[in-house]
């Protein structure tokens, strides 16, 4: 058995189960001998259409997946989307053929590659090892959740495996799952007491919050302490329902979530980054605010900001054992219950704080976006994007998983359409790249086929990553494809227009992305005011054989309010 059947098949037993990828000669054999082997492989049109396909469905599948490329240019072309998994710290094993003859023109330094960009680099370097090598790369990916990625130079490829080093004894003893980091007593009891100190608590919860037993814990927490609940965007949704969540915190947040946030004397990061966007620039954060972080990643504990107590350990384990403190705290000794429990009727009427009838019903009217009153500026040639994605949101399936790309509609689509938990959102922003949206919203299709795909675009986006449209109809995906068309890279129009700088850089002739759609075998409507989505309603009642694209030609008026945001920190 060659090294490349070798590997293929014992990363298929290490769980690799979903393999996405371009193939070339350097890979087709490795790539083979997964699919004989049981993996699933997804061919894109582009190599890094194919990264983001494998990020979005590790993210949202919770397993590891793998992406395979040529050497050289089928790396490079990967890179980007590379670059945001790795930022992201997702668990995904990029397969790269290698050549490491300096004169070969498919030479590039791919060790080097990946260290740039954040993500680790292994590499199969004899037949003997080839099988380890290969398992402790799917290892560290696992337990590390990072991007690793495995060179396979083609001379060792060929080698032949020693038969007793072919067979499959070799993989018992690797680990599918990232065992949960166990947090320190000590860190436990100052977080209790911090908690148990505040009065009017915030909890803003990130992707290391993202399961459902995480939820029901904080939930649990949060209730125990008065506490109102937010997210950051990658992780919207989790507390979706909860009468105390003000949805997403930082830039995305609506005025309400944003004012009640900055009234808080603590906010807890539980598996989140507290980074620049999800407390906006610091300025969610009062001057007597206490700020405490829980990550099972130490080096994550104050990497963005100052903390006043950081815990290392697991989201949930530490959100339970906080509630077993406290209650181990509250057992009254005999003799004391009826002082005790006066204590306790009095600290709950002064810590009563944010979980007070006005506030929740507050929260009930006007922490949706959608609920927020505005100007609505739709012109018969042209809708409002907010106006846009409220009707979507009314007309989609509340099951629906959204793939978002970036650019200066993404606030719309990320805010205004509803998700029905922490998996209807996956938001591949973490390297801001335009054009990753349509390969997004395929990985997170195939990682959940019970939902309603729905891609949200820019007309930059779609057009950058146009060439994944025939993925989608290759797969026969029963995709929604909005693209919200302003003709240009509407962020720099914004941001730059107001100072009067040219914009003929970045501004476009209208062009007509329904057409280039249906050209791919999509269904497409183009939509200008609010009564050309009844073509929607239509789809969505019809057998859904073919994709759809929505064409939405938006108003270019003014800057997202997100965008004002996010362009301070620049």
């Amino acid at each position: 058995m060659k090294v490349a059947e070798a590997v293929g098949r014992a990363l298929y037993a290490a769980g690799v189960g979903q393999v996405f990828g371009v193939v070339g000669s350097g890979n087709f054999h490795l790539t083979n001998a997964m699919v004989a082997a049981g993996s699933r492989f997804v061919a894109a049109r582009h190599e890094g259409g194919a990264a983001t396909m494998a990020d979005a469905y590790a993210r949202m599948s919770g397993t590891v997946a793998a992406l395979s490329v040529h050497q050289g240019p089928g790396l490079t072309n990967a890179m980007t989307g590379i670059a945001e998994a790795a930022k992201s710290r997702t668990p995904l094993l990029v397969l790269a053929a290698e050549v490491t003859e300096p004169r070969s023109n498919f030479y590039v330094d791919q060790e080097a590659l990946a260290r740039s960009v954040g993500a680790v680099s292994a590499r199969v370097t004899s037949a003997e090892d080839a099988v380890t090598e290969a398992l402790d790369a799917v290892r560290r990916a696992v337990c590390e959740r990072r991007t690793v990625l495995l060179n396979l130079p083609l001379g060792v490829q060929a080698l032949d495996v020693p038969d007793v080093l072919a067979g499959e004894s070799a993989l018992a003893f690797v680990p599918l799952e990232r065992a949960p980091v166990e947090p320190e007593f000590a860190d436990v009891e100052a977080l209790a007491r911090v908690l148990e100190k505040s009065r009017r608590p915030v909890f803003v919860a990130g992707r290391g919050a993202r399961s459902p037993g995480a939820r029901d814990a904080l939930v649990a927490l949060a209730e125990r302490h008065g506490a109102l609940l937010a997210t950051s965007a990658v992780a919207r949704g989790l507390f979706h329902g909860d009468p105390w969540s003000l949805d997403v915190s930082g830039g995305f947040a609506s005025p309400l979530a944003a004012e009640l946030i900055q009234e808080a004397d603590l906010i807890v990061g539980w598996g989140c980054a507290l980074n620049m966007w999800t407390l906006r620039h610091g300025r969610l954060i009062g001057p007597d605010t206490t700020v405490v972080q829980v990550d099972d990643d130490a080096s994550a504990l104050g990497a963005h900001r100052e903390v006043h107590l950081g815990a290392t350990g697991d989201v949930e384990l530490t959100a339970r054992r906080a509630l077993e403190t406290h209650d181990a705290n509250r057992q009254p000794q005999q003799g004391e219950q009826a002082q005790q429990g006066h204590q306790a009727q009095q600290r709950q009427q002064s810590r009563q704080g944010f979980r007070t009838a006005d506030i929740g019903a507050a929260i009930a009217a006007r922490v949706r976006w959608r609920d927020v009153p505005y100007d609505d500026t739709s012109t018969r040639e042209r809708i409002d994007p907010r106006t846009l994605s409220i009707a979507l949101d009314d007309i989609l399936p509340a099951e629906r998983m959204i793939g978002v790309d970036s650019g200066n509609f993404m606030g719309y689509p990320s805010m205004y359409l509803s998700v029905p938990d922490e998996n209807g959102l996956c938001f591949t922003q973490a390297f801001q790249s335009i054009g990753l949206g349509l390969a997004t919203a395929i990985g997170a299709a195939l990682a959940r086929p019970d939902r309603l795909p729905v891609a949200a675009l820019g007309d930059g986006g779609a057009m950058m990553g146009a060439a994944e449209f025939d993925t989608v109809r290759r797969l026969g995906l029963p995709m929604v494809v909005v693209v919200y068309n302003d003709d240009a890279y509407g962020a720099e129009v914004h941001h730059f227009g107001p100072d009067g700088h040219p914009l003929e850089t970045v501004e476009f002739p209208p062009t007509d992305i329904a057409a280039v759609a249906r050209g791919y075998g999509f269904e497409a409507v183009t939509v200008r005011t609010r009564a050309d989505l009844k073509a929607v309603e239509d789809w969505l009642a019809g057998p859904r054989s073919a994709p759809l694209l929505v064409d939405a030609k938006v108003v270019a008026d003014r800057g997202a309010w997100w965008l004002e945001e996010a362009f301070r920190g620049h």
